[in-house]
């Protein structure tokens, strides 16, 4: 059980470490949505979650990151459309995971919401 805690620690390094390396880029302001994003594939058990989280902390995006019992990750985020798009993309060409199917639809917006969380 230890030598697994210490995988996880590394592996969680490693995944702060490559989401703080991505090169954010300027975004045209754009419309502020809220989308539900559903990854599916090989998500679960390689940091998709917290490699979410991150670039979402850092572009100030807010809402929910989880897994789902089928093996996907459901994604709820907040934020300016274009930067909601690069996420998307991120997720999508990250190497350590094998995104197969991406699926979005529109929510209503949380106007109180303030947090990006990760929902055990």
């Amino acid at each position: 059980m230890r030598s697994m805690n210490v995988f996880k620690k590394v592996r969680n390094n490693y995944v702060i470490w490559h989401a703080n390396r991505i090169q954010l880029q300027e975004f045209p302001s754009s419309p502020v949505v809220r989308k539900q994003i559903v990854f599916s594939g090989r998500v679960q058990k390689v940091g998709f979650r917290l490699e979410i989280y991150t670039i979402a902390e850092r572009m100030r995006l807010t809402g929910t990151v989880t897994n789902l019992k089928d093996g996907s990750v459901e994604v709820e985020v907040q934020g300016e459309e274009q930067q909601i798009s690069f996420l998307v993309h991120c997720m999508k060409s990250l190497k350590r995971a094998s995104v197969k199917k991406v699926t979005m639809s529109d929510l209503p917006i949380h106007e109180s919401e303030k947090d990006f969380t990760i929902v055990k």
